[in-house]
């Protein structure tokens, strides 16, 4: 089931005074902010929430709800049992919209500028290492042999991937015109409509060579546009497709974790600053707006040392 709050359900409930400022909030974020369509979704379900539990502690106004009012609610989502990111997440949430809500003169405080919210446990990302990613592209590119359309995409898929950490959708995204093949850097739209320009190898690009020549053509169908990844059916690839490739691939690599896309951008990040890449650098590849971010691959390098150190030193 989905930890989704669900908006629609909640705003029926909601006095008419919060579900005015509801919609309100939430054409503010489509039009104004330019979130995602699910980044919206995820906001509004949260906020209409914590609105239905103010409202059956008996606010019926905005300028009522205080701190006691949403430190009761965000108990009431322990006591669900839900998790700490999902309860870190909500907290952010609502503090964004009694933000919005001062801001806009729809309440005197703003309550959820004191709202506290439980430290997430961050989970270390999982990673291949070295001898695992290298296994998993020299066994897409020997599939890759036999000249077809899928197996060439799938090689320069996943050398892309590795090469460049982009996320799965950024690379979906991918347009021909924005890999600059001579100077072997990839133009990338990331989170918030952000730019970066991100450099990739000589292997990612004599796989991408080898799409763009002989797998492209084969399969490209009226409409793709300029789509630099497309499906079997000749369109622009989609999400599903790109993890159905990764673990697909991941099952020729003996012992190799079963991870996704993104576990491919965690296995590059964590490579560079294996390889002395620092992290300001890795940041700026990644596209992460924060530092703190980036810092999570510190704790996958420190494990790294903390085992050999295990391992090699006689008082370890």
């Amino acid at each position: 089931m989905s930890d989704e709050p669900d908006a629609a359900a909640a705003e029926e409930h909601l006095p008419e005074v919060f579900a005015r400022a509801l919609a309100d909030y939430e054409r503010h974020l489509r039009s104004e902010r330019d979130l995602s369509p699910h980044t919206v979704r995820a906001y509004v379900g949260d906020v209409a929430g914590m609105l239905e539990h103010a409202a059956a502690l008996g606010h019926t106004e905005l300028a009522t709800v205080d701190l006691p009012a949403l430190r009761s609610w965000l108990a009431r989502q322990q006591t669900l049992g839900k998790a700490r990111t999902t309860m870190a997440r909500r907290a952010t949430a609502v503090r964004v919209f009694t933000a919005w809500a001062r801001r806009t003169g729809r309440g005197p405080t703003d309550p959820g500028s004191l709202l506290a919210s439980p430290k997430a446990h961050h989970a270390l990302p999982g990673a291949l290492d070295v001898a695992e990613a290298r296994e998993l592209l020299e066994a897409a590119g020997r599939l890759a042999d036999d000249g077809g359309a899928m197996g060439t995409r799938d090689a320069a898929i996943l050398e892309m991937l590795y090469a460049t950490g982009i996320r799965v959708g950024e690379l979906c995204a991918l347009d021909i015109d924005d890999v600059d093949r001579g100077r072997r850097v990839v133009r990338v739209l990331g989170k918030g409509r952000k730019e970066r320009t991100v450099p990739y190898g000589v292997p990612a690009e004599k796989a991408l060579a080898r799409w763009l020549d002989s797998g492209r053509p084969e399969i490209v169908a009226p409409g793709a546009g300029a789509a630099l990844f497309l499906g079997a059916r000749g369109a622009r690839i989609g999400q599903r497709a790109v993890r159905t490739v990764v673990h697909r691939r991941l099952q020729d690599v003996p012992g190799a974790p079963d991870l996704g896309p993104h576990g491919l951008r965690h296995t590059a990040a964590t490579h560079l600053l294996d390889g002395g890449a620092d992290l300001r650098t890795v940041q700026e590849l990644l596209g992460h707006a924060s530092l703190a971010t980036t810092q999570i691959y510190t704790h996958v390098t420190t494990e790294h040392l903390r085992q050999a150190y295990r391992l090699a030193h006689p008082r370890a």
